[in-house]
């Protein structure tokens, strides 16, 4: 018996449930076996709530370009005032830095420093009209202003070596107190000059300066005259008796007003070369830092010159150490309170006359029981380098800070923009 041969047209029986091999694949109902079986439907994300519903790519993009068109417009609108009676970039530049304003910052408005910052500022607030300059011309009212005030400058030198010649002219033919009235008149007069000298030039302040600046310079040009011979009576149990005077350092500090206004001038004058040439905060204070040592060191060596002058002329001892170092605080203070930090310059002077007070008011207090203490490091110091080593001391450590926040502040494009034109003359009210 042979078995039948299996007809290879009988389905599987897979094949005869309507499975295609896959588990779990039917095929659709009310359809014949060999058409084409119907396909899986794509998968479909299931519908979110409104309010967990993913954004849309273009709201994404919105989000992202949302911020001001022109960034500049608000930092116009917070210094209109300031652009509108700027004279040039310049000084647009110097009151965007006194308000906090840096070249990283700048970076945040687009420009990639104050200085090109302050020139769009510049150019798109109109400036308020100013009234035309009336007078000579540029060249010949710089001539004459720059030569009224150097002779101003020269008037308490004059006044000074006038009254000390005339009190040596004097000496063993007046008496007493016509030689104090000639002392005291030419003390005034040449107070008066420096008070002259000031009003005007390079050194000229636009009010800035108060009473007590003005205290603190005539109690250190007072220790000067009376300071080193009142500590030397201290210390050698006094004080009793006339007390000797030391003209001769106060006569070179008189005679040293000229070259520091003149020093004075080259700052301010090559201070604004340098912020016109510059292009970033960072290089201005770069070329200034070095330029106020070069003026600090032009005065001091003036300075040694007219003092080491006047000890040949008039001897009479004085601390000349002490007196130089006296110099370039006055300087330095001066300076600061020019381009409009008066607080550091009365404090430095400040400081000076408390150090300079201090010292007899510690040898006095000594004497009493117990208290032996509290002179002994003025007695060190004198013992050591002299009683011209207290104002040395006094003066100089106190220029040197001074010189420390100079360099900080006189730095900044700011303090070079609230001053004066160099050449101007006394600002008006």
């Amino acid at each position: 018996m042979h078995e039948a041969p299996r007809d290879s047209g009988t389905p599987e029986p897979s094949e005869a449930h309507g499975t295609s091999g896959v588990p779990g694949a039917h095929e659709c109902p009310g359809t014949p076996a060999p058409a084409t079986s119907c396909e899986a439907p794509e998968p479909v994300e299931p519908a979110r709530a409104p309010e967990i519903a993913r954004p849309a790519p273009a709201h994404r993009l919105g989000a992202v370009r949302r911020g001001p068109a022109d960034p500049v417009k608000s930092l116009m609108h917070r210094h209109r005032e300031l652009c509108e009676r700027a004279v040039d970039p310049l000084e647009v530049a110097a009151g965007l830095e006194a308000h906090g304003v840096t070249d990283r910052a700048a970076a945040r408005y687009r420009h990639r420093d104050v200085f090109s910052l302050a020139e769009e500022l510049f150019a798109r607030v109109p400036g308020v009209a100013a009234a035309p300059a009336k007078g000579p011309d540029a060249p010949e009212r710089d001539v004459a202003t720059r030569a009224a005030w150097s002779l101003r400058a020269l008037v308490p030198g004059a006044v000074c070596v006038a009254t000390v010649s005339a009190l040596g002219l004097t000496e063993g033919a007046l008496g007493g107190r016509a030689r104090i009235a000639i002392a005291v008149a030419g003390g005034l007069v040449a107070l008066a000059g420096l008070a002259l000298g000031l009003r005007s030039g390079p050194l000229y302040a636009e009010g800035r300066s108060s009473g007590a600046a003005k205290a603190y310079g005539c109690w250190l040009l007072g220790y000067v005259l009376y300071g080193e011979p009142l500590l030397d009576q201290v210390l050698s149990g006094g004080p009793e008796g006339p007390w000797a005077l030391t003209p001769a350092p106060l006569l070179g500090l008189a005679l040293s007003l000229a070259p520091a206004t003149w020093c004075a001038h080259l700052f301010s004058v090559h201070a604004h070369r340098r912020l016109i040439g510059s292009r970033a905060l960072e290089e201005f204070a770069a070329g200034v830092r070095p330029l106020l040592f070069g003026v600090v060191a032009l005065h001091l060596c003036a300075l040694a010159g007219l003092l080491y002058l006047a000890h040949l002329a008039y001897g009479g001892g004085g601390a000349y150490v002490g007196a130089a170092s006296l110099g370039v605080l006055l300087l330095l203070a001066r300076l600061l309170t020019v381009h409009g930090f008066p607080g550091l310059a009365v404090g430095g002077m400040a400081v000076a006359c408390a150090v300079e007070a201090l010292a007899p008011a510690l040898v006095l207090a000594g004497r009493l029981p117990g208290l032996h203490v509290l002179a002994r490091p003025v007695d060190t110091l004198v013992m050591a380098s002299g009683t011209g080593s207290v104002p040395a001391v006094a003066c100089g450590a106190t220029a040197f800070g001074l010189l420390v926040a100079a360099t900080v502040v006189l730095s900044r494009a700011s303090a070079h923009s609230t001053a004066r034109p160099v050449d101007e003359g006394p600002a008006v009210a």
